[in-house]
């Protein structure tokens, strides 16, 4: 795969001194396009051998480019608040939002190479993680992002040629370290895994760019010149890049569906719902407090209809936590900020670390339901979002955290006898606006969408738990059952491991003998 790229590209200092002015025009204009129009994010990935001149690489943008525009992500080893996060928590915060443009200096391309090499990824695993990148990817472009990888390649004589150069001059001498020297006794591994990889990621929607890195004119000249025409050509394009998704056909031949065998008349009196009540927020605290929980944590996803309950439910699990133990995400309409960026980001940004809980009141189910219904996305953006959002719990879960999902359903004669009591007590009017009384209008359209979206997204790993809400009571007790229940599935099964470290653990025992 590389073989274009040691075949000792040369630019002389003329031909460099000619083509620079009109690049750097050229590369300004497209920039400031951007910057004023704020169409989308550009997302470029500087990779390669130590040693090709990534550094310099992304020094020559800054002196090419507006860099007040501009920002520069670096990462090295996960930091400790890191580890404590899915893997691509630290990527997903880095993200630019429309208008500018990110450079990443290392990547989600980094941790897959370094543990392949180590041997504490396995070939499947690597593979896994290919796939895994590549459906990242392709939402980032689906929701409108330019991605341009590059990778800096270096042949094994030429990165020795490099360091000794290097190592002469006083004025960077410092940039070779016996690090890079042992780096460059495991370059034919690195020179496997990285072709591999960058085939496995070598996307329509995200292909790499290969640059020979032995000369720095021609490198910078090759990078300037693709980021350009690559910027040019989509600011000029009118059409959103997206994956074809076929229409949605679902018919309920018979008049059944999830939410019509719901038994709505399940119900709890006073005395059993009390002392019910205690014993599960007593066991849910002492859950809570377990060691194995220190090196977990739990996302608690709350939809429902209207009126169904959920702010209800909420408190009841929170009145047996420690307060500093979790934090509640009530999810409105976007803000500006969020519009910048994909529609998972605001998700992300809120997960939390080890020993925490995250209870979100609405989610991103918004994007197959309020926003499906009242139009506020396009079909084909609520039709892809959910395998995204399979993907994207598929990725919590991976990385350990535990996740469980209610939809809270009351029927629509409960619903409106709700609304008309929100009505007349003051202390609750605030609950009730013109919005509800609307989306109401709106009943049999959201149904449908509810359905399809439990259809689609209640996933083995991550399933949806249906709750019968008509009795405040009943609901309260079966969301605070089923919350514990799988607390304390999750932490018996990982022994308080999360599966990331098992498999880490696993693929570091020493052979036997």
């Amino acid at each position: 795969m590389f073989e274009s790229a040691e075949i000792g590209h040369y630019v002389s200092k003329a031909q460099y001194k000619e083509q620079v002015p009109g690049l750097r025009e050229a590369l300004l204009e497209a920039h400031a396009t951007l910057v004023t129009e704020k169409k989308f994010p550009v997302v470029v990935l500087i990779s390669g051998e130590d040693g090709a001149g990534k550094g310099e690489t992304i020094g020559v943008l800054y002196e090419w480019m507006d860099p007040r525009y501009l920002s520069t992500l670096a990462f090295e080893e996960p930091s400790d608040e890191e580890r404590q996060r899915p893997s691509m928590w630290r990527f997903w915060r880095a993200l630019p939002p429309k208008g500018r443009i990110g450079i990443f200096a290392g990547s989600w391309y980094s941790d897959p190479i370094r543990l392949r090499i180590s041997g504490k990824l396995s070939a499947m695993e690597l593979d896994a993680r290919a796939e895994q990148i590549n459906r990242f990817e392709a939402m980032l472009v689906n929701e409108g992002a330019l991605v341009l990888k590059f990778w800096i390649h270096l042949s094994k004589d030429a990165q020795r040629a490099r360091f000794e150069s290097l190592q002469k001059d006083p004025l960077t001498a410092w940039r070779v370290t016996p690090w890079s020297w042992e780096r460059l006794k495991t370059y034919d591994k690195l020179k496997t895994v990285s072709s591999h990889l960058l085939r496995m990621t070598n996307t329509a929607w995200a292909p790499w760019t290969i640059v020979e890195g032995v000369d720095d004119r021609y490198r910078s000249l090759t990078v300037g010149q693709v980021i350009q025409a690559a910027l040019a050509s989509k600011l000029a394009s009118k059409d959103q890049t997206s994956t074809a998704v076929a229409p949605m056909v679902r018919v309920d031949t018979d008049g059944r569906n999830v939410l019509s065998e719901l038994d709505m008349s399940l119900c709890l009196g006073e005395k059993e719902y009390k002392a019910q009540l205690g014993k599960l927020q007593g066991r849910l605290s002492v859950l809570a407090r377990d060691p194995r929980f220190k090196s977990r944590s739990l996302v608690v996803a709350f939809e429902g209809a209207d009126a169904a309950g959920k702010g209800g439910a909420i408190r009841r699990i929170t009145a047996a936590m420690d307060a500093r133990q979790f934090q509640v995400i009530p999810v409105a309409a976007p803000t500006e900020e969020e519009r910048a960026q994909p529609h998972l980001w605001r998700f992300w940004r809120h997960l939390p670390r080890h020993n925490h809980m995250a209870i979100f009141d609405r989610t991103w189910y918004g994007r197959v339901l309020v926003e499906r219904v009242e139009g506020f996305c396009t079909p084909a953006d609520w039709k892809r979002a959910y395998s995204e959002i399979n993907d994207f719990e598929h990725d919590l879960v991976e990385d350990g955290v535990i996740v469980l999902k209610f939809w809270l359903q009351i029927s629509q004669e409960e619903q409106l006898r709700r609304f008309k009591e929100r009505e007349e007590i003051a202390f609750k009017r605030f609950k009730i606006t013109a919005e509800d009384w609307r989306n109401r209008d709106k009943w049999d359209a959201y149904q449908q969408a509810i359905c399809e979206m439990v259809e689609r997204t209640s996933t083995g790993e991550v399933p949806w738990t249906l709750v019968e809400s008509n009795d405040k009571n009943y609901a309260r007790i079966k969301i605070l059952r089923t919350l514990c229940d799988r607390l304390e599935q999750a932490l018996d099964a990982s022994g308080g491991k999360t599966p990331t470290t098992r498999k880490r653990a696993k693929s570091t025992k020493k052979p036997k003998t």
